[in-house]
This record gives structure tokens, C-alpha cells and sequence, in this order.
């Protein structure tokens, strides 16, 4: 997207937009004593979409809200998120939990429990403490202001190091909207949808459908491509609520175009703060395929590369041990000719440094292929040769310290 369409807003955030406030408070679901309770709410009827996780094993959360937004995608009004708990594998009392916190919600802001939306993200297979997170909906609904989405970013963090919200102004040929949003993620992160929590909102007026479409389409190149661990949460959740408080349509044609350039861009700056605050990760890798016979074939390329853990623990060590990088394009299961395949490799703004061309080592030297994979970030590219099919995933190194976080996650 041209740049001179959109502008960061500095300290953006959720509440960016017109017509969005948010709260955020310690309800003691954590044993931290940090913020753990996050209501978002709109001054107004929404339009909402979401997209959720793949993973068959789906918290209350999700199964909720896609039933919420399958009968009521026109009037919601808000979010309830709590941190320190995910309410997965809770079964049936689970699923009650979520549906009294959409009613906690209604009662303590305004509203039908139906107009509200649920997330929560934490330690799966525990009860919610549901004192704790009904007290917490009420010592927030007084909190709600526009000055809170820096405290709403840092009220969802588990094992976030740091808070990740953004917000921009785009200008439509009807006139200037804003769209702001918040993640949280930093492992079990990997793209079979969304792979974290995110709310984005957006004082454009949308139709649901549209705004469904809009939502697919930025998901894909951002949430939907990045990958930390090659695992998938329970809770995967990105919402998008837009409540039309500029007054500016958006519809077919060039405005369309305009909102769904910045709602991408938008959707990838808060991707890559996932990717960057990865649990232990060092470096952050570009892993692009070229040259497949689909769009398919390639993505399960850079899937396969992105995710083995040799590959990311010679990232960890800056070694060029390109050798496990054709191992993983090799075990991938895409058809391919070995005696066509290509790697190169290129830190910020380098020419690439080809390592193999049909399928044989260049005669590059071992230090500059070092000096690339010493850089934080580094692109690795691999064209197989075949056809026109390329895709694009972001990934991290694995390191010592993502098993010190996840060995002892619970305690």
C-alpha cells in the first residue's frame, strides 16, 4: 500500500476509532496480581466478523462467538476478554462460563447478552474462577474510556513481553477513517488461522459480509502467516468490529480497495510483534518460496522449513547450515526436482547471497553466508524451479529459553 494513503497514529491503539472506549483491571484470574480482565465496547451497534482457530479441541470462547456472530453479526457492541485462563476443555460448565460472561457484560455496560463477544487465553483445562472474573466485569464497566487501549493491550498478555496495539488513519474517497487494533501472542503460534487473540475496530461503515471478505483477505497475509512453535491454540481469535462513526462508507471500488490495503497492513504490523516478542526467539526469519507449481505446494514449503526444528535452532545459533534447509523443502511431501532448486539468503537491505543454484553449492564464501544469518532479521529464499506458485510465512529462531518458558508454564 502507498504510504501517503494511511497514517500511523503515535500510542494507537483499539481505542483509536471513534465510538470505541475500553477498561482494563487485576481480577485476581491471575496469580500475578497484573491486569487480567479487558472490556472493549462501542458506542453503538457494530457490524463484526471473526475468524477463529482450526483446532478441533476449541475453547467455550470460540464456539460462542461463532455462534453469536452466525445469528447477530449487525449488533454487537463490545468484547469480554479475560488472561490467565483459556476455558478450553472445560466442556459443557465451560461453555456456561462464556455465556454468563456475555450476560455480566450486558448487565454491567448495556445491552443484550447476544451484542457482546467473549475471548479468553491462558492455561487450558482449568475452571474459570468466575467471582473473580464477575467482579472484574464490574469494577471495569466504570473504567471505560478512550484513553485505555494502551492499559486493554496490556491487560490480555500471558507470556507477552510486551504489549502490541497500532492504529492508522486511511483517507476513502468519502472521507478519513481510522482502524486501530490489539494482539496478544508469543507461543503456541503457528498459521492454521489466526494462531493468537486480536481485536480490531474501525469507525467505517460496513456491512457484515463485506466486513467478513475484508477480514479473510487481511488474515491471510498477516495472522495467517506466521509461525513461532508450529502450534495452534485452542482460542485462536481475531474480531474485527466496525461501528460507523465516521459516517464514511465503505463499499465496492476504489475505497474499498483503500480500507482493505490498510486493515492488511494493519493486520501484518501486529503479526510481526507477535513474531518479534516470540517466547525466547533472537532472530526473526522471512522464509520465502518461489517457483512451485501452486500457490499450495509453496506455502507447505515454507510451512515445513518454517517449522522444523533443526532449521530453527541453527537460526538460533546463526549457523548457515543451509543443508537443513533442503532437508525440510525435501520432506515437505511437494513434488519437486532436487536439480532445480535454488536458496539464497539476505539480511536488511542486502543483495542476496546465493548458496544453491540447480540443486549444487555457488562457490560463496562460509563468512558472508555467517554474517547473514547473524543478523536479528534475514530473509531465506528457496525457488524450487517449477512454476509460478510462491507464498511467504514469518517464523523465529527456537532457543534455550522458549523451553524455560514452556517447561514450567503453570507454575
Amino acid at each position: 500500500m502507498d504510504a501517503s494513503h494511511y497514517r500511523v497514529l503515535d500510542g494507537g491503539g483499539v481505542t483509536s476509532p471513534r465510538g470505541f472506549v475500553a477498561a482494563a483491571v487485576a481480577a485476581g484470574i491471575k496469580q500475578s496480581g497484573r491486569p487480567d480482565l479487558v472490556l472493549v465496547a462501542a458506542e453503538g451497534d457494530c457490524a463484526a466478523a471473526g475468524v477463529f482457530t482450526r483446532n478441533q479441541v476449541a475453547a467455550a470462547p470460540v464456539l460462542l462467538d461463532r455462534e453469536t456472530l452466525a445469528a447477530n453479526s449487525a449488533a454487537i457492541r463490545g468484547v469480554v476478554i479475560n488472561a490467565g485462563n483459556a476455558n478450553a476443555c472445560t466442556g459443557a460448565p465451560g461453555l456456561a462460563d462464556a455465556r454468563r460472561m456475555q450476560a455480566l457484560m450486558a448487565e454491567a455496560v448495556g445491552g443484550r447478552p447476544d451484542q457482546y463477544l467473549v475471548m479468553s487465553t491462558g492455561v487450558i483445562g482449568v475452571p474459570l474462577p468466575m467471582a473473580c472474573v464477575g467482579n472484574g466485569i464490574r469494577a471495569a464497566a466504570p473504567l471505560l474510556a478512550a484513553t485505555n487501549g494502551a492499559a486493554a493491550a496490556e491487560g490480555i498478555m500471558t507470556t507477552d513481553t510486551r504489549p502490541k496495539s497500532l492504529a492508522l488513519t486511511v483517507d476513502l474517497p468519502g472521507g478519513r477513517v481510522t482502524l486501530g487494533g490489539m494482539a496478544k501472542g508469543a507461543g503456541m503460534i503457528h498459521p492454521d488461522m489466526a494462531t493468537l487473540l486480536g481485536v480490531l475496530t474501525t469507525d467505517a461503515q460496513v456491512a457484515p459480509d463485506d466486513l467478513a471478505a475484508l477480514l479473510q483477505e487481511a488474515v491471510a497475509g498477516s495472522f495467517n502467516a506466521i509461525s513461532i512453535d508450529g502450534d495452534t491454540s485452542t482460542n485462536d481469535t481475531i474480531l474485527l468490529l466496525a461501528n460507523g462513526a465516521s459516517g464514511v462508507v465503505v463499499a465496492d471500488g476504489p475505497g474499498r480497495a483503500l480500507f482493505a490495503a490498510a486493515l492488511g497492513e494493519l493486520c501484518r504490523a501486529l503479526a510481526m510483534m507477535v513474531v518479534r516478542d516470540g517466547e525466547g526467539a533472537t532472530r526473526v526469519v522471512t522464509v520465502r518460496v518461489t517457483g512451485a507449481a501452486t500457490p499450495a505446494d509453496a506455502r507447505r514449503v515454507a510451512d515445513t522449513i518454517a517449522t522444523s526444528p533443526l532449521v530453527k535452532t541453527a537460526f538460533a545459533g546463526g549457523d548457515p547450515n543451509w543443508g537443513r534447509i533442503m532437508m525440510a523443502t525435501g520432506r515437505s511431501g511437494v513434488a519437486l526436482d532436487q536439480h532445480k532448486l535454488a536458496l539464497a539468503v539476505s539480511g536488511p537491505d542486502e543483495p542476496p547471497l546465493q548458496l544453491v543454484r540447480d540443486g549444487t553449492p555457488t562457490d560463496y564464501h562460509e563468512s558472508e553466508a555467517a554474517a547473514v544469518f547473524a543478523h536479528p532479521e534475514f530473509v531465506v529464499h528457496v525457488d524450487l524451479g517449477l512454476g509460478a506458485g510462491e507464498a511467504t510465512l514469518w517464523t523465529t529462531d527456537l532457543t534455550h529459553d522458549y523451553v524455560t518458558i514452556n517447561a514450567d508454564y503453570r507454575t
